[in-house]
């Protein structure tokens, strides 16, 4: 396999890359882009794609099609060797998920669900402060691609699982694209209750049973759910979308949702360097939260924030005043109104003017923000496990759950996304993500340079080492390392004091309360660092403790964020305008 045709036809974008293999490995030959097509007049995903391919062509001087046909396989001087694509088109992939208990059995589906990458339309549990009429509305009132039905331990009563099945039976919910067919629901709850389910289901829905999400209350087994979801949303969702049997007769494998895609190469990454990962997808309808901490991987979407389409909903969620704070010029909340408004009418138009893009990037940070929040509150640990504490309290009944997600602890963070990988500057995307998340302690930067993820993400399937190779030469763009100390300084005095050793040069310095501080260090290079902090600080090795690590450089190079945790701001405006001034030129220019 020496050439390789990868395609993730987007929700507004779809985009095509050429991977070659020369001598010594694989990379990137050119990348194509083009409107996504599944809408009037065109309703043809393969239109879009075309397009794209053909912008393609034209950049790599490489004929990859004829007469509106894929050349694949092709020839050491035209087509390529193979086709894969991703997609989230027409909505992408959208359930409703029904379990037992919303923080146990429920919030387990959810999470077999966002993993396949779905986007979850709803939640329905006994214990959702609803009645059964109002339950039964909503489930009619919605249009899923999929059902996911769980709850229960294997064994155990089968009078709820039966209780959900007839609430289902009673609202008769249609499928989103085509009411034609039978909508499918996948069961993977107590093995008790199959039959009694598929009984009452059968005449009206497609059932498919699968291994029980949560066996028993120590364990979760989304995998087997996954792979059916995968599967139907093969079979039935991309089969009555627009032009997707084309689609998929061209690829070499199956067709997965984009967000399913760019979390196996997240995955990835963090096994392969056994490390603690945060990444983000931030689109125009949607932001995606990836984590893995210890070798757990989770993944949340929120469907109502995002930089076009859901702009708004940012603004009402998290406040004018807290996208206001971000924001280097004053301007009245009702101007602020205004221009979101007009985002959200015209959501492909981009920024024209710096006042422009710093109010994008203000909402970016706000829409990161609460998206994180969301994640941290669901990736948590299995609830309603009997845990063994301490001497004092053993064997206490314990609701476990505490997140899995700890700022402090993280290695890598990486961003992509219009807002962050499209930003002018690449110190401009690593501001954001650092206003945004407020991590602690030392971790790296990185940035998605083009949005390349979703496709190498299908491609590690096939070939995993050219995934590999691409992500970390043309996809991942370092943006440098971060420090950031813990603690509290004592008043106008020095936070630490650092020296930097790489293999040409060596410099120290100090780093004081409220500052944020740029030290050059290029992409590659590899530097010692030594930081002596005052007594009350931990720069990583405890608090007064001398800590050394060896740290790589990056587009940005090494940072010192002393801003403090949580960021603060000045209560008058013009203090406030000229502190994120202050921290922009530093960071955007390098400035000491």
């Amino acid at each position: 396999m020496k050439t390789i045709l990868a395609a993730d036809c987007g929700s507004t974008t779809t985009k095509a890359i050429l991977i070659v293999r020369d001598a010594k490995s694989f990379h990137l030959a050119g990348r194509g882009e083009a409107p996504t097509t599944v809408e009037k007049p065109f309703e043809d995903v393969t239109v879009g794609l075309m397009n794209a391919i053909y912008e393609l062509e034209e950049i790599t001087g490489r004929r990859l099609s004829r007469g509106g046909k894929l050349l694949v396989p092709g020839t050491d001087s035209e087509g390529a060797d193979i086709f894969l694509s991703t997609s989230s088109a027409g909505g992408g992939l959208q359930m409703l998920v029904m379990g037992v208990i919303k923080s146990m059995t429920a919030e387990s589906a959810q999470r077999a669900a966002l993993g396949a990458g779905a986007i979850i339309m709803d939640t329905i549990a006994f214990d959702d402060g609803r009645t059964d009429f109002q339950r039964i509305e909503r489930i009619r009132n919605l249009h899923p691609d999929i059902i996911l039905l769980a709850g229960g331990t294997d064994g155990g009563t089968a009078e709820h699982l039966v209780d959900l099945a007839e609430l289902l039976l009673a609202a008769e919910p249609k499928p989103r694209f085509k009411h034609s067919y039978q909508l499918p629901v996948i069961y993977a709850g107590n093995i008790s209750a199959r039959e009694q389910v598929s009984g009452i289901l059968k005449n009206v829905m497609e059932v498919r049973t699968v291994d029980n999400i949560r066996p028993v209350l120590e364990k979760e087994n989304l995998l087997p759910a996954r792979e059916v979801i995968h599967r139907l949303f093969l079979e039935h969702v991309m089969a009555q979308a627009p032009g997707y049997t084309k689609l998929q007769s061209w690829a070499g494998t199956s067709v997965i949702p984009t967000p399913a895609a760019v979390g196996k190469i997240m995955q990835q990454v963090a096994q392969e360097q056994k490390i603690n990962l945060l990444g983000v997808d931030i689109g125009g309808a949607t932001t995606d939260i990836f984590s893995v901490f210890n070798g757990v991987f989770n993944r949340t979407v929120n469907a109502n924030l995002g930089m076009s389409y859901s702009i708004c909903n940012v603004m009402n969620e998290s406040g004018l005043q807290s996208i206001l704070r971000w924001i280097p010029f004053e301007i009245s909340g009702d101007q602020l109104i205004e221009i979101l408004l007009n985002k959200m009418i015209r959501p492909t138009t981009i920024p024209e003017t710096p006042e422009e893009l710093y109010i994008e990037q203000a909402v970016a940070r706000e829409a990161l923000r609460l998206s994180l929040y969301h994640h941290i509150q669901f990736a948590a640990g299995l609830k309603g496990i009997r845990q063994e504490r301490t001497i004092g309290d053993s064997f206490v009944q314990a609701m476990t759950g505490q997140t899995l997600v700890n700022l402090s602890k993280v290695d890598l963070i990486i961003g992509s996304g219009g807002v962050l990988s499209h930003a002018p500057e690449r110190a401009q995307a690593a501001l954001i993500m650092l206003d945004a998340f407020q991590p602690k302690g030392i971790f790296q930067l990185a940035v998605d340079s083009i949005f390349m993820m979703p496709q190498l993400g299908v491609l590690s399937d096939v070939n995993p080492d050219a995934a590999k190779e691409v992500f970390h030469r043309d996809c991942l763009i370092p943006l440098g390392t971060v420090i950031v100390p813990d603690g509290i300084s004592e008043p106008r005095q020095k936070i630490a004091e650092y020296i930097l050793r790489s293999q040409d040069n060596e410099e120290s310095g100090e780093i004081h309360p409220g500052e944020i501080k740029v030290v050059p260090l290029r992409t590659e290079q590899i530097a010692e660092l030594e930081i002596r902090p005052a007594r009350n600080i931990d720069a990583g090795s405890g608090r007064g403790k001398i800590a050394r690590a060896k740290i790589s450089g990056g587009e940005v190079g090494l940072i010192f964020d002393c801003r403090g945790r949580p960021i603060t701001f000045p209560e008058e405006t013009e203090g406030r305008i000229n502190m994120i001034k202050h921290w922009f030129n530093v960071v955007y220019s390098g400035e000491k």
